[in-house]
């Protein structure tokens, strides 16, 4: 006992203080992206939009987007066209809509917004129950990151309950495999209303590297989403940072 004192000690506090400023990420964390399609020659856009294999970009004439809800952040766009396209270190990139999620080159990034009521049912904390409807895992262990000493989101007043019924809502990763869809429905009719539904990575949002797979979508469009938090798998902090900012502790 003495020597896991003594470990403690020399440790030292290890949780990320708050507010957020100076957290150190990888050199390889790509973050937000930053947009610039007027660069590109008629070509280049072509080619670009043939660049991704899970159909992140669309034009609609010469309205050039990019969907980070379909996004894997691997890179390659990048990696190919880095003046049209710059993954930036900002781990900021939850949304309360769909359509927030489609980042064009004259718009920025639209903050959360929360459905009149929520705020003041709920107050300032949240009691989610996850549900892994057929992921990798790799969201579900990000997710599990955040009741470590480093993140601590229960400081925030934000936890995971063990039964849907003692919930205010779902936390929900993975692509909704067949399996999985009315296990999912049936979790989500559980939760006491006024409930609300929180969609973590490529996978719940779009149906990720699994979308097409016998049909794989994503999340159902008969259960509402309140939050959309992308990535594959989104970082801790960006789930962290889109919860926080749901309840409004963060603007």
């Amino acid at each position: 006992m003495i020597k896991e004192i003594m470990e403690r000690i020399k440790q030292g506090y290890r949780t990320i203080p708050f507010p957020f400023r100076k957290v150190k990420l990888s050199e390889r964390y790509l973050g937000l992206p930053e947009i610039h399609f007027s660069s590109l020659t008629e070509k280049q856009r072509e080619d670009l939009y043939k660049t991704c294999d899970y159909g992140c970009f669309s034009r609609n004439g010469n309205d050039f987007s990019m969907d980070i809800g379909k996004c894997v952040f691997c890179g390659m766009c990048s990696r190919k066209f880095p003046e049209a396209v710059k993954f930036s270190k900002s781990w900021s990139m939850a949304a309360s809509s769909r359509e927030d999620l489609i980042l064009r080159e004259n718009l920025r990034k639209k903050t959360v917004v929360l459905r009149d009521g929520i705020k003041n049912f709920f107050g300032r904390s949240l009691n989610l129950r996850q549900v892994s409807a057929g992921g990798c895992n790799a969201c579900e262990a990000d997710c599990n990151v955040l009741n470590t000493p480093a993140f601590d989101m229960g400081r925030f007043g934000i936890q995971f309950a063990a039964s849907p019924r003692h919930a205010d809502g779902l936390l929900i990763t993975g692509p909704v495999t067949k399996n999985m869809e009315t296990a999912l429905k049936k979790t989500y009719e559980a939760v006491p209303g006024p409930k609300v539904v929180i969609a973590v990575g490529a996978c719940a949002i779009s149906g990720g590297i699994y979308a097409g797979l016998g049909q794989i979508k994503g999340i159902p469009p008969e259960i509402k989403v309140d939050l959309y938090i992308p990535g594959c798998p989104p970082h801790p902090m960006t789930i962290l940072d889109g919860m926080l900012r749901f309840i409004g502790r963060i603007k």
